[in-house]
């Protein structure tokens, strides 16, 4: 298995000048470590803009700086290269982007002032545009791998249903941090490890990108409700599965704070897709 990658991603020194901030940075380390952690082999791509402009650039949108007949011959020929890989090694896993690269752009791209149009637009960047038919994700979405699976543990059915998201998920390469797993499934425990547990699942909590919260039932399980609004303080994406087909108003399925803080999808599928799971359109089909 391996990824199609912008080059930046691997060396930030090829973007231009000025533009990358700690932050990049930090989801340039997380989109590298997920690699790593799940076996999946980084193929950069080439930087048309720094073989154009050269490693010492300001920054510029397409319509500024790359609106060339050469420029279009360079991208030409540098995606018949990337097409020779994919034809010896297989269709990749996905493309890996920059959003508001003028070059690589996965949703947005700055392409320049036009027709009345705003320079930064939707849609991928003028090399990425010609790979349409391979799923690209924003660098920003590939590194925020690690989630943190919320829900209620005291039943046996309810742990069976727990772990076997958590196995969907690492199927679906998330690093997975499970409470049941980690201790937290009994009901017999002295107050030392009270305040483990605590402080485990509070760190974890903390050191996650993602929260998945599992609301079933006819109330959500309070400390699954604490969990939730602890990550939601904190500015983290958290998503309430809930499979229950029950509701309890007319525009309410759980609990008003819950819902306006998360985001609800109904299924394990809906999830996968919440999350942006690079696997849903894997060559093979598989997960």
């Amino acid at each position: 298995m391996y990824v199609l990658c912008s080059p930046c991603v691997l060396q930030p020194g090829l973007r231009a000048e000025g533009i990358t901030k700690p932050s990049d940075l930090e989801l340039f380390r997380h989109t590298v470590e997920r690699c790593n952690t799940f076996g999946i082999e980084i193929v950069p791509l080439p930087c048309p803009e720094t073989l154009f402009l050269g490693p010492a650039r300001r920054p510029g949108t397409y319509l500024e700086r790359l609106n060339r007949p050469e420029f279009s011959d360079l991208v030409n020929r540098l995606e018949r290269e990337v097409t020779d890989i994919m034809c010896q090694r297989g269709p990749p896993l996905c493309i890996i982007g920059v959003n508001s690269s003028p070059t690589c752009g996965v949703t947005s791209t700055w392409y320049g002032a036009e027709g009345g149009k705003p320079p930064k637009r939707e849609g991928r960047g003028v090399f990425l545009s010609k790979f349409l038919s391979v799923p690209a994700v924003d660098v920003s979405v590939f590194a925020r791998y690690r989630v943190y699976l919320a829900s209620p543990l005291f039943s046996e059915a309810e742990r069976i249903f727990n772990a076997s998201v958590a196995r969907l998920l690492k199927t679906n390469l998330f690093d997975v941090h499970l409470p049941q797993a980690s201790g937290d499934d009994s009901g017999v425990r002295d107050v030392r490890e009270q305040e483990r547990l605590f402080l485990s699942n509070k760190t974890a909590l903390e050191n996650s990108d993602i929260i998945v919260a599992v609301i079933d039932g006819a109330d959500a399980d309070s400390g699954t409700a604490w969990e939730m609004g602890y990550a939601f303080a904190m500015g983290k994406p958290v998503i309430a599965l809930r499979t229950d087909f029950r509701r309890v108003g007319n525009h309410e399925q759980v609990n008003l704070m819950l819902e306006q803080s998360a985001k609800v999808v109904g299924s394990t599928e809906e999830l996968l897709a919440a999350l942006q799971s690079p696997c849903l359109h894997r060559p093979d089909g598989s997960r």
